[in-house]
């Protein structure tokens, strides 16, 4: 057991440790991780290769949002809105609360920008990474549909090179075996994260052991990730719901305190800017902690949401490349609603607190009692779908590894309820870096594919704009 610990612990300072150490004014400095040093150039080519596509086309996206779902679909496949709220589901989930309140608790307010910026450049490298699971989706035998991902346009770009090269193609690929296999570590990690945060913050707001609330969550949950095709029915009633209230409380509590916003974007811009911190010695902090989280939250590169994108039927594969991008936004709205609550809050009411205390004392300021428990609930539900559409990601990851059989998908999805059952009731386990450690390796073994098939993308995307231009 210490061996595996200890090889955990390797793997996740290999991959969030520090890498380069770049020196500040004001004796600070910007450490870089290596997920970092990959994701953000990634990005930053994504964004030129598709000419600044999140910015040029978001009317395109808001339109492929709000048009009408296209009819004659394959049985079992989605359209392009219902794998928007698949990944909605797993993007908007602990990473709005908790991940932008670790953020502004260790970077302060300034890393709200940094979040934005990193949103920006995710959204092009969302497009890239959907565009390339539309193109190489296959027929799903079980579920009905289509299935797919980055293990299987992996397994096709590795076994073209190889007919290119006149060797034999292989039935699986170590890559795509690689990036299958962190997907279900890196899922059943969040999965005892999820039920831990859920059972604390229902202790703290109702008093209830965490036993009966964690039992609760695993059968609730158990019941319909356990049937055929549930998973998708219960995400697109959950998700537009929660998402939606979570945005008109913080449009109300913005009207409320509207004289208070440009003293907070002003605060925001500063600090992001440096403008104090580079003489404070913060500014490395304010950058990083806003870079760091916006990458975890909004997934982008990670090869979690391609996943969903691969199971849409659609007119056109641009299409959900475009619809996964504008998620990406969607994400960065969510954190944005978080960092509003707080920041609208005066500052001597929650000087020296820090991760969800801050957030349940902010929600407590604005709304009292009622606040703690709406926070409490909110969490349960950002929780509870998260673990649903992973359930639902890995399903691909679960044939490629194993074959379609039935016995191989239950298996994994009773072994992700037993690791919520776990987590809901121990205060911490190494199991939860497996989350970190996952999502990490996901991301380097699908960016290694990435950017020499992004030109099939950018190939797509033109075909896109010469359709749908002219009409």
């Amino acid at each position: 057991m210490n061996t595996i610990i200890n090889l955990i612990e390797k793997t996740y300072y290999f991959l969030w440790g520090d890498w380069i150490h770049l020196p500040l004014p004001g004796g600070t400095t910007i450490n870089l991780p290596l997920l970092v040093l990959l994701l953000v150039p990634t990005g930053i080519f994504c964004t030129i290769r598709t000419r600044f596509l999140q910015i040029r086309m978001l009317p395109d996206m808001l339109r492929a949002l709000l048009e009408k779902a296209e009819t004659g679909h394959k049985g079992g496949s989605l359209s392009a809105l219902q794998a928007l709220i698949v990944s909605t589901a797993t993007r908007v989930g602990m990473g709005n609360l908790v991940g932008i309140v670790a953020a502004l608790s260790a970077g302060g307010a300034g890393a709200l920008f940094w979040m934005w910026v990193t949103a920006l450049l995710g959204s092009a490298t969302a497009f890239i990474e959907a565009t390339l699971a539309q193109l190489h989706k296959q027929p799903d035998p079980l579920y009905g549909g289509y299935r797919g991902g980055p293990a299987y346009y992996i397994h096709d770009w590795i076994n073209s090179k190889r007919q290119k090269q006149g060797t034999p193609v292989s039935k699986k690929n170590l890559l795509s075996v690689l990036f299958a296999f962190s997907g279900l570590i890196c899922w059943c990690g969040i999965s005892q994260v999820i039920s831990n945060s859920v059972t604390s913050s229902f202790k703290n707001a109702f008093g209830i052991p965490p036993i009966y609330s964690c039992l609760f969550l695993v059968f609730l949950a158990a019941v319909i990730v356990l049937r055929k095709n549930a998973s998708v029915r219960v995400l697109d009633l959950l998700v537009p719901i929660m998402a939606g209230i979570y945005i008109i409380l913080t449009l109300f509590l913005i009207i409320v305190n509207f004289r208070q916003l440009p003293g907070v974007f002003a605060r925001v811009f500063e600090e992001a800017l440096g403008l104090r911190q580079a003489i404070a010695g913060g500014f490395g902090a304010v950058l990083m902690n806003g870079v760091k989280r916006g990458l975890f939250s909004n997934e982008a590169g990670s090869g979690s949401a391609p996943c969903a994108a691969a199971t849409a039927e659609t007119s056109h594969p641009a299409k959900v490349g475009l619809m996964q991008a504008m998620g990406v936004f969607i994400d960065t709205l969510l954190c944005t609603c978080t960092a509003m609550i707080m920041l609208l809050v005066p500052a001597d009411k929650i000087s020296g607190l820090e991760g969800m205390d801050l957030l349940q004392a902010a929600m407590s300021w604005h709304f009292g009692e009622l606040g703690v428990i709406f926070i409490a609930v909110i969490l349960w539900l950002f929780s509870f779908t998260t673990f649903i559409g992973i359930l639902f990601y890995a399903r691909s990851n679960v044939s490629y590894l194993f074959g379609d059989t039935w016995a191989a998908q239950t298996a994994y999805k009773i072994l992700a309820l037993i690791m919520m059952f776990v987590g809901g009731l121990t205060a911490y386990t190494f199991v939860w870096d497996l989350g970190d450690v996952g999502v990490g390796l996901m991301t380097v073994f699908n960016l290694i594919a990435l950017i020499p098939m992004s030109k099939e993308a950018l190939v797509s995307l033109r075909d896109y704009e010469a359709k749908y231009k002219k009409s």
